[in-house]
């Protein structure tokens, strides 16, 4: 039953990050995915809390399955955001690639570790 339950946590991210890619899409004047950027901050914090919830309650374990590998592992996208540091370099965009991935890697582990200290015991 878990595994169905994050397989279809994971459709549900993998949804919502598009929805929101496209909206933040729409109204981006930068030359940089910011979609992307937000996604994975916002993944990475969400994960944080949801650590930090799961190290008070361990009988949550089955939720951070379903919520973590599930819901955030759709929402977020590595993969996407690694294609496009690499479609910056291709441009010869040097140093909008390494802002772009060195600033939501940064800006991606404080949002994880924000999370998990504010709501870890």
């Amino acid at each position: 039953m878990i595994a169905l339950l994050t397989a279809l946590a994971g459709g549900a991210g993998a949804a919502a990050r598009f929805l929101l890619d496209t909206l933040i899409a729409r109204h981006n004047r930068l030359s940089i995915p910011v979609g992307t950027v937000a996604v994975n901050i916002t993944s990475c914090f969400l994960l944080g809390l949801l650590t930090g919830v799961v190290m008070r309650f361990p009988e949550l374990g089955e939720l951070k399955t379903v919520l973590g590998v599930g819901f955030l592992g759709g929402y977020s996208t590595f993969s996407t955001a690694s294609f496009e540091g690499v479609r910056l370099l291709l441009q010869r965009r040097h140093w909008q690639a390494i802002a772009h991935t060195g600033g939501m890697l940064l800006a991606s582990l404080g949002a994880a570790v924000l999370g998990v200290v504010l709501l870890m015991p």
